[in-house]
């Protein structure tokens, strides 16, 4: 990424006051430089903010400011040195008076000379820096402020991986609905003919107009579902990585063997046998080449059953050509005004309420922000956070609409003007923390502390404010916000997140100069790192992919990097060190084998402010850590690390600490020094003697994140006092563990179970162990008290306000269930993992006993998880009127239990409930009465016999749940699915109420051969009314074997029951193994069995005694190659009887060179299949336009097209009497010729093109 300049010189400022403070300067003599470095750079602060606007389209400004950043960077680097200079010193008084400078300098003449010379220089560059501007004409800021700056060209979007889940928000209007149908018709339709058993269908479209959006609405379309066997997602990208995809692919379709593999030997057979006979869809998204079809997939996925089909995402029509698509080509369009303004409300509104004043009162503006977005979704996406950002009033809007942004040329379609727009709406601090975050390998997860970290150590976030996490969460949230980058909703909060693809690239081509993404197969990226010179890299390298190593050598160069992210395998020889990069400010190292020697050196690093290792070979840090006194984030994952050295309490600077992912045991004493802690995970508990160490965190207050590990080791309460959380005032999110006494079965581990004694101590622990009333979240994981803590309890619970999410995980002992929950006003997320001794949860969970004046209990709660309470029996719930009960609750998961029914309270009072999981539980024995569950999901209950009216209910998954007999008052049920391999015949619900549109049947082998009986058969009765049914069987290993497909309408029945058998076909390619290896076991085949071995030399085909005639294949003969030839190019019959018409002669002649062999031919097609079919293409073409004195064209003998245009041409040219003979003629003239070669013979100009054999001329009306 590359710094904003005004930004940066902030930064800087900072850190001059920091050192004027010092007395350090006093005793250099530099108190006056550094003065007047200061004055410089405020004489400059007045145009940055203009210079960082045109550096992005004017080259001669971006040197001038590439120079004003060198000489910044310089100054950080010398203020840095004088500070640790004097945090060295410690504040020593010695040095005063008269004499002190003299001293000072005396004892450390090598420092004080260099120091003094290089701030003299710097200021003497940034004179002539300061001079040079005045030729430029920056704007002061007074007058940048009054309008809005340009924007710049970027190049092509980097990839980004995909995967098939569908945004919703994401889906507006009918036109994508209309799009669906008819790829989902293209897809399913049963064609007359097909090339071959799979047909390529491609969607083609720019970036960011919705390509990838449309195949996620296909790929999750209930037809499609219905139709195939497998469903595949392979996010290709430009980098193709070949084991990976196979992998993916493997993963999807179900398959195994090979899967974990890096040799593509092993994965492609593996392939094949996870889709042989199956009929499947293939996603491929985000295509940029066809090779990773035709050199590896094509092949692999040519073994699927018929009627298989591949769905292509690209920019380009030559990669659908290339994949030889059929035609059309969807194209998707730009989005329509309407559909785009639908959108953009999506974005701002909050409400129904809101959207219709925004329509009443805003819509026009609206309008002509959308007519300038282009109707590409993701502009439109990006101008709706900006927007939200700044409010419903006309005159915001208006400003929007007005910016001089919209009319820079600049900047290419593809990106669309409005990324850069709100891009330039950032304050200048977002913007390097926005383009920062396009350094982040897109393969790693980064959770948001630690990028807050990198933001605080790259000096990003500074200034006055001491909470600078807080300033961090702000910027990161207003990222989301303006949706420049995307939270993962696989977490419970907004830990994690993506950026996408078109507006990384845009932050990595505005930070081009400064900062370079690339992986370990990117060779322009590897010429770049070798030829430039950079100060920030991001380095992604793959461990499986073979040859070429990336190694530590290759970076050797970049002495000037300040940061280095290495994510992957990196090759590391002896001697190779950190001591290479003295200015690292950022280092992150994850998977790479980063040894203990590399390590070794991290104390020389002097600027060095963040370190995050992730590697298990390091098993020590260096004992001299604390020397680093500027160290700000020390993160380890580092397993076979087991102690910390003594030193770290010296570094005053440490903000963030996290052990978690170490072995770690003891804490150093003194800890308690490091007072700047902020967030700390891992902390061990440990005691000794009179010591404990939750002694040292109580001088922590400032810590915002803690997690404390080993509690179990706390022999007395009193200790856990001494932490004093409850003064912590700014702690939001607190882990509290104790070693699990809980098995892998949910049980507790020991037969002995745990002591009372044992018991009583922990909770008295946790009971000292109180948070203040600012938390925000906490995880409670281990715990083995009978109760939970008493601030979890009845009313003293109501003091966190501000709790958001609860996760409690391995209560072995725990018999109930915190009971003043239901009152915090903020918890939206509640989980419990793994309660054996949890029998009921009572009333009290539900609403404060006793019944108090409160009428909304767990008002925001929307998910819950009760997960492994393995002797719950009891849930009790009742309705009460005037009171509402988990209003908000949308995701239910109950697993592993003995409940016997649901409470009545639930179906009741969770109006909201939407989705529902049941799985594992012993007793259930219905389902009945939630009137707004849309999707149930129930798995593994053996009592469960009924699910009764279930109004909106539209899926319901139900697997091993033998005792299921009733299934009524489901009237939307759309899908469906049963699955029971022990089903001795199918349920008879479904003769009744259950009309499900679409039925999924998993069951025995013997089932599935009754019902491919058809309509005689005594189980058709009770699905021949389903629309579409498909049932499938095993058969050992291999899932889904057998299968019956059934369509009621048009009716079609579908079985390969009856292919059965034992014998068997062996292809050997390799003749070698045949004696040695594989003739003794498959003797023991069936009768009938053959083998088929293909070989270059008859003597082989006699030694394995193979049966005459021995058969010898012959070339190919002209017509059937033209036939091949037709095949690698068209898609469809249509376009081979075009190219017989119109290229036949050419394509006979390319046959002949070909020798009739196969291969030849095929390579051929391979290569005309990349062109249009065109006679230009594959014979000779030449063009004459307006070219009125053209009097002679000889020595052509190859030509086989010409063109001629010319509307002023009275007769036609002489040549063509003469030496030119084409075989097609094109001709544009006036009227007046075209009537006298409309005279044919009789005509003057007939003699000039009656020897060409296929003329058209043309001529335009000019009236």
């Amino acid at each position: 990424m590359a710094i904003v300049l005004n930004a940066f010189a902030s930064y800087v400022g900072d850190l001059l006051k920091q050192v004027a403070a010092d007395e350090l300067t006093l005793l250099l003599g530099v108190s006056g430089d550094i003065a007047s470095l200061d004055d410089r750079l405020r004489s400059l602060n007045d145009i940055l903010a203009d210079a960082e606007r045109r550096r992005i389209t004017d080259e001669s400004v971006q040197g001038w400011v590439r120079k004003l950043k060198d000489a910044m960077y310089e100054a950080t680097d010398i203020l840095d040195l004088c500070h640790l200079k004097a945090m060295q010193r410690g504040g020593s008084s010695g040095e005063v008076g008269c004499l002190g400078p003299l001293l000072f300098c005396l004892r450390n003449p090598v420092f004080a000379h260099d120091i003094g010379s290089r701030i003299k220089a710097l200021n003497a560059r940034l004179d002539a820096i300061s001079k040079s501007a005045s030729a430029f004409s920056f704007l002061k800021l007074e007058a940048y402020e009054d309008m809005t700056p340009a924007a710049r060209r970027r190049n092509a979007a980097a990839d980004r991986k995909t995967d098939p889940v569908l945004e919703r928000s994401a889906v507006v209007g009918e036109k994508i609905e209309e799009d669906t149908r008819t790829l989902v018709g293209r897809l399913t339709a049963n064609l007359t003919f097909a090339p071959a058993n799979i047909m390529v269908f491609a969607v083609v479209g720019a970036g960011g107009i919705g390509k990838t959006t449309l195949a996620k609405k296909v790929f999750n379309d209930e037809a499609i579902q219905e139709r195939f066997d497998r469903k595949i997602w392979l996010s290709v990208t430009q980098e193709v990585n070949e084991v990976e995809l196979l992998r993916t692919a493997i993963k999807f379709a179900g398959g195994a063997g090979a899967g974990d593999s890096c040799n593509k030997s092993l994965l492609v057979p593996a392939l094949v046998d996870a889709i042989r006979d199956k009929t499947f869809l293939l996603v491929l998204d985000d295509v940029w080449s066809d090779r990773a079809w035709n050199g590896l997939l094509k092949a692999a996925f040519s073994h699927g059953a018929a009627g298989s089909r591949v769905l292509v995402t690209t920019r380009h029509d030559a990669v659908a050509r290339g994949m030889q698509a059929a035609q059309p080509f969807h194209h998707v369009d730009l989005l329509s005004p309407e559909d785009a303004w639908s959108l953009l409300k999506k974005q701002i509104v909050s409400s129904e309420m809101d959207e219709v004043e925004i329509d009443e009162t805003l819509k026009d503006i609206g309008m002509e922000i959308i007519e300038k977005c282009g109707g590409l979704p993701l502009a439109v996406k990006v101008i709706g956070g900006l927007l939200c950002k700044r409010g419903n009033r006309r005159a915001d809007w208006e400003k929007i609409l007005h910016d001089s942004i919209w009319s820079v040329p600049q900047i290419p379609d593809e990106l669309n003007y409005a990324i850069y727009l709100s891009y330039q709406d950032l304050h200048p601090c977002l913007k390097q923390c926005f383009l920062h975050y396009s350094l982040l390998p897109k393969n790693a997860q980064f959770f948001n502390d630690t990028v807050i970290s990198m933001w605080i150590s790259e000096g990003f976030l500074h200034g006055n404010t001491d909470d600078l996490e807080e300033l961090g969460e702000e910027c990161y949230k207003e990222l989301i916000d303006r949706n420049l980058i995307e939270p993962d909703v696989g977490y419970a909060g907004e830990w994690i997140s993506t950026m996408h693809d078109v507006v990384r690239s845009f932050a990595q081509h505005l930070s081009r100069d400064e900062a370079l993404v690339i992986s370990s197969t990117d060779e322009m990226g590897k010429r770049a790192i070798q030829s430039h010179k950079f100060l920030r890299l991001s380095i992604e390298t793959n461990a499986l992919q073979q040859g070429g190593e990336f190694g530590w050598k290759i970076l050797q160069g970049q002495k000037s990097v300040r940061t280095l992210i290495l994510i992957g395998e990196l090759k590391i020889s002896p001697g190779d060190s950190l001591i290479t990069f003295p200015n690292l400010r950022t280092l992150h190292i994850e998977n790479a084998n980063c040894t203990s020697a590399l390590v070794e050196s991290l104390h020389q690093l002097k600027h060095l402010r963040y370190i995050s290792l992730k590697c298990n070979d390091i098993t020590r840090l260096p004992d001299n850590i604390g020397k680093m006194r500027f160290l700000q984030y020390l993160g380890l994952v580092c397993e076979n690390l087991v102690g910390l050295p003594n030193s770290i309490i010296k570094l005053g600077d440490l903000r963030y600490l996290d052990l978690s992912g170490t072995s770690i045991s003891t804490i150093p004493r003194q800890f308690c020094g490091l007072t700047s802690l902020r967030n700390l995970y891992g902390f061990p508990t440990q005691v000794d003697g009179e010591w404990c160490s939750l002694q040292e965190l109580g001088p922590l207050a400032q810590l915002r994140v803690l997690g404390l590990s080993n509690l179990e080791n706390v022999p007395v309460a009193s200790f856990a006092t001494e932490a004093r959380l409850g003064e912590k005032s700014h702690l939001s999110y607190l882990i509290l563990q104790c070693s699990s006494r809980v098995d892998e079965g949910g049980f507790v581990a020991s037969e002995e179970g745990v002591s009372e004694e044992e018991q009583r101590q922990i909770e008295e622990v946790l009971d000292e162990l109180t948070p203040p009333p600012c938390l925000e979240n906490i995880e409670i994981i281990g715990y083995f008290g009978e109760r939970p803590p008493r601030w979890m309890m009845s009313r003293e619970a109501g003091a966190y306000e501000r709790l958001m999410i609860l996760m409690m995980q391995d209560l072995a002992c725990c018999t109930q269930l915190p009971d003043g929950l239901c009152s915090l006003p903020s918890l939206h997320y509640f989980q419990v993992s793994h309660a054996p001794a949890i029998k009921r949860v009572g009333p009290e969970f539900v609403m404060m006993q006793p019944l108090s004046s409160q009428r909304r209990h767990f008002p925001r709660l929307k998910t819950m998880y009760l997960i492994g309470m393995v002797e719950w029996e009891e849930w009790e719930w009742e309705h009460l009127n005037n009171v509402q009960v988990m209003a908000a609750l949308e995701d239910l998961m109950l697993q592993n239990c003995k409940l016997r029914c649901l409470p009545p309270g639930l179906s009741s009072q969770a109006m909201a409930l939407t989705s529902m999981y049941l799985y594992n539980i012993q007793q259930l024995n219905s389902v009945v009465g939630f009137a707004s569950l849309v999707k149930l999901t129930l798995y593994g209950n053996p009592d469960l016999e009924r699910v009764l009216s279930l109004p909106k209910l539209q899926k319901l998954d139900i697997t091993c749940c033998p005792k299921m007999m009733a299934l009524e008052g489901v009237p939307e049920l759309q899908r469906l699915e049963l699955q029971d391999l022990d089903m001795e015949e199918l349920p008879t619900y479904l003769l009744k109420d259950a009309r499900p549109r679409h039925l999924v049947l998993d069951c025995s082998l013997e089932l599935l051969t009754i019902i491919a009986i058809g309509e005689s058969g005594p189980e058709w009765s009770k699905l021949s009314h389903v629309q579409n049914v498909k049932a499938y069987a095993d058969e050992g290993d291999n899932e889904r074997k057998w299968h019956v497909l059934y369509t009621r309408d048009p009716y079609s029945l579908e079985t390969n029951i009856n292919d059965k058998g034992k014998s068997f076909l062996l292809v050997l390619d390799d003749e070698r193994a045949w004696h040695g290896l594989l003739k003794a076991p498959f003797s023991h085949g069936a009768a009938g069995s053959r083998v088929l071995v293909t070989t270059r030399n008859v003597d082989v085909a006699r030694g394995m005694q193979a049966a005459y005639p021995i058969h010898h294949v012959d070339k190919l003969s002209p017509q059937d190659a033209w036939s091949l030839l037709k095949k690698q190019v068209s898609s469809n019959d249509l376009e081979e009887l075009e190219i017989d018409d119109t290229l036949k002669d050419i394509g006979m002649k390319i046959i002949e060179k070909c020798d009739g062999l196969p291969l030849a031919v095929k390579v051929m097609g391979g290569l005309l299949r990349r062109r249009d079919k065109r006679a230009a293409d594959w014979g000779q073409k030449l063009d004459v336009v307006r070219c009125p004195n053209m009097k002679a064209l000889e020595g052509l003998p190859k030509l086989q097209r010409l063109e001629l245009e010319d509307e002023d041409m009275e007769d036609l040219p002489g040549y063509l009497s003469k030496d030119v003979s084409p075989r097609y003629l094109i001709l544009s003239c006036s009227i007046e010729l075209l009537t006298s070669i409309a005279a044919k013979e009789s005509g003057p100009e007939w003699r000039k093109l009656s020897h060409v054999e296929h003329a058209n001329a043309y001529a335009n009306n000019k009236q």
